[in-house]
């Protein structure tokens, strides 16, 4: 393996984290509930939101650490 080939497969490892939203969301029948509420929202829709925020944060995270 040439040392650009290693460099290239260290920076493969962060897509990991991209996978962390989807286990997240994947099974609806966990967060379809209304309770417990945050600020009025049902479970369903802030639950929804926070992956929003977190795939955001975990994306710029994979973005910057891969294009090193």
């Amino acid at each position: 393996m040439k040392p650009s080939e290693g460099s290239k497969n260290k920076g493969k490892v962060w897509y990991w984290l991209l996978v962390v939203p989807f286990m997240g969301t994947l099974f609806p029948s966990f967060y379809a509930s209304a309770t417990p509420t945050l600020w009025g929202w049902p479970f369903f829709y802030w639950y929804q939101f926070m992956w929003v925020l977190i795939s955001a944060a975990l994306t710029g995270i994979v973005y910057f650490a891969a294009k090193k």
